[in-house]
């Protein structure tokens, strides 16, 4: 899943398939707003569909996609873990903050 999110184009994707949640967005949607060509955009999408990151539905002729939120919240439980449980890396509360909203 690292490795996947590890693209540039494949992180726009997902941040913006995070901002289209709950809904998704259909593909040429996706593409209109990430300037990404068809069969790029569409490699792209697919990598995020096989790890799981990602969820498609078919809607008449278009696909929609939707972020995983799911698989993304046990991703970030296993990098809490991993740096907050198991060892001193960063501290708890750091991350408790990051995730607050600005109320600014």
């Amino acid at each position: 899943m690292m490795s996947a999110m590890g693209a540039e184009p494949r992180l726009r994707i997902m941040r913006l398939l995070l901002s289209a949640h709950p809904e998704g967005m259909v593909v040429g949607d996706i593409q209109s707003e990430l300037g990404i060509p068809g069969s790029t955009l569409s490699h792209h999408l697919e990598k995020l569909k096989i790890v799981g990151l990602v969820n498609v539905s078919r809607e008449r002729q278009f696909l929609r996609y939707s972020a995983n939120t799911d698989v993304l919240q046990n991703l970030l439980a296993f990098l809490f873990d991993e740096c907050c449980s198991r060892s001193s890396a960063i501290k708890p509360q750091s991350i408790a903050n990051l995730c607050k909203p600005d109320t600014d």
